[in-house]
């Protein structure tokens, strides 16, 4: 409740800052024209490399290897989290997007094209809760020590780097990609304790 919380307290701070056009807007423009300014390769290439893995169809190949996983792990409940949190925090993010309906950032010389608005990043809250969701499981399912740390390292590191991916594309401005792991994080904390909820009274009734 904590984390949700936080979570959603982040997210309302960003979207007032952003409707309301103060000093975080400003810092986004700057931020976009500078890496727009000063793209090259390689890293342009590995940036869309890294956005083409996180798009609608990128996730549902990552849903469906962890889904597969889970289901010969016998994690029945983290398999109900994974379809209900992913997908659930893809469509949230597309109505948030029409809730805002900010534009994406405009450019003499784009690196991407798209139409559709900009607030919050739909790459990054996909990645937030898949990645978050993954590091919840094997931080619960390995006792080790090494295996948690680095499994909650690579987690964040991917997180990082998709949203890091979408403002030097220019498909999104930071405060998109802040946003949107915000949502996504509040969202994973609601989804993770619901189905921990129906875990455990299933359990107890059973018992």
């Amino acid at each position: 409740m904590a984390l949700l919380a936080a979570a959603a307290l982040a997210f309302h701070e960003l979207a007032e800052a952003v409707m309301g056009q103060a000093a975080i807007t400003v810092f986004d423009l700057r931020v976009a024209h500078w890496f727009n300014a000063h793209a090259a390769e390689p890293a342009t290439s590995l940036m869309r490399t890294v956005s083409a893995m996180h798009t609608v169809a990128g996730m549902v190949l990552l849903i469906g290897a962890l889904a597969l996983y889970l289901w010969r792990a016998r994690a029945r409940y983290w398999l109900l989290a994974l379809l209900f949190s992913v997908p659930g925090g893809m469509l949230l993010n597309v109505g948030l997007k029409y809730v805002f309906q900010r534009q994406r950032p405009v450019f003499e010389q784009p690196l991407v094209t798209l139409m559709t608005y900009s607030f919050p990043s739909g790459h990054t809250a996909a990645a937030t809760c898949f990645y978050g969701l993954l590091a919840s499981y094997l931080v619960i399912a390995r006792p080790r020590w090494y295996v948690r740390l680095g499994t909650v390292a690579f987690c964040l590191c991917m997180i990082l780097l998709v949203a890091f991916s979408r403002v030097y594309l220019g498909a999104h401005y930071v405060s998109d990609v802040l946003a949107a792991m915000a949502e996504s994080v509040a969202w994973l904390a609601v989804c993770i304790t619901a189905i921990s909820t129906l875990r455990r009274r299933r359990e107890g009734k059973t018992i």
